[in-house]
């Protein structure tokens, strides 16, 4: 899916501190439209969709997101999977990149949103009690199931993917409107290759192989 670098998501948050700042500038001085105009460099940093060159390799599972790993864990997933399973959790400061791209090739098998709370992202619990958006992936060799969660700033997961769409490895399929985090379940034939505390970029760190 080809989005612009400025995702069209963020076009409003950018327009209306830049339309104050021009009023401000206009309409009072230089320095009380800095505030508005700050916020808009910010909003415009913040919908940025960095150009990334996703591996060849179909085997290799990528970063569905900017961020640092703040867990690697082995849980049963019931909502997809139906087994016991790997878990990673990626945790998204307000000042990573947030498009969120698919972490291998395949179709969505799986989709549900889930109305919730709005905790903190890096706290424990929060992948059952706040605001979520999770999608199934089957394609062939492994199934894996990915969680947006939204956090204490991100009020709203957008997805621009629906059920029986096939995803292209490292595709961009969505969001989530500022500090979040995701979490990624995998089945036993895939290898992890992330440990908590790493820094991953989103379509060009591989975090797991698929293993026969």
């Amino acid at each position: 899916m080809n989005k612009p670098f400025i995702i069209e998501d963020g076009y409003p948050f950018i327009a209306v501190p830049l339309v104050l700042a021009l009023l401000a500038a206009y309409f009072i001085n230089l320095y009380v439209a800095v505030v508005p105009l700050v916020l808009a460099a910010y909003f415009t940093y913040f919908f940025r969709n960095p150009h990334r060159i996703i591996p060849d390799d179909p085997s290799l599972l990528v970063s569905p997101a900017d961020g640092t790993v703040v867990s690697v864990e082995s849980v049963h997933e019931d909502l997809f999977l139906g087994q016991d399973c790997r878990k990673v959790v990626i945790f998204l400061s307000i000042f990573d990149a947030h498009v969120n791209r698919t972490p291998l090739s395949g179709v969505i098998k799986f989709q549900q949103y889930t109305c919730g709370r709005f905790r903190p992202a890096y706290q424990d619990g929060v992948g059952y009690e706040n605001e979520r958006y999770s999608i199934g992936i089957d394609n062939g060799r492994t199934q894996l199931l990915v969680t947006l969660i939204a956090g204490v700033l991100a009020r709203r997961v957008v997805s621009w993917v629906t059920l029986g769409d096939a995803l292209e490895h490292g595709q961009l399929y969505g969001m989530i409107k500022f500090g979040s985090c995701i979490e990624v379940y995998v089945q036993d034939n895939v290898e992890i290759s992330v440990k908590k505390g790493d820094r991953v970029r989103g379509g060009e760190s591989i975090i797991g192989r698929i293993v026969e």
